[in-house]
């Protein structure tokens, strides 16, 4: 993973730019909906944050992050 969350490839070779700027909602909750560990899901809540803050993916990031928690439980 590079330094900047912006340009950092995931395993699946997604940056958080391509998973939460597609055209439309359906495809950004998609994109979250593969982020599979909590180390991908703080980059995507970094890049969110750093870019655009739109409250209603960071709460569904939030969400994200209960249902991976409660998996590794």
């Amino acid at each position: 993973m590079s330094d900047s969350s912006d340009q950092s490839v995931e395993a699946d070779g997604l940056t958080p730019k391509q998973r939460l700027e597609p055209p439309n909602t359906c495809l950004i909750n998609a994109g979250i909906m593969t982020i599979n560990d909590m180390e991908t899901l703080r980059a995507f809540v970094a890049y969110e944050k750093a870019h655009q803050q739109r409250v209603q993916i960071l709460r569904r990031l939030d969400d994200r992050a209960s249902e991976l928690r409660s998996e590794d439980t």
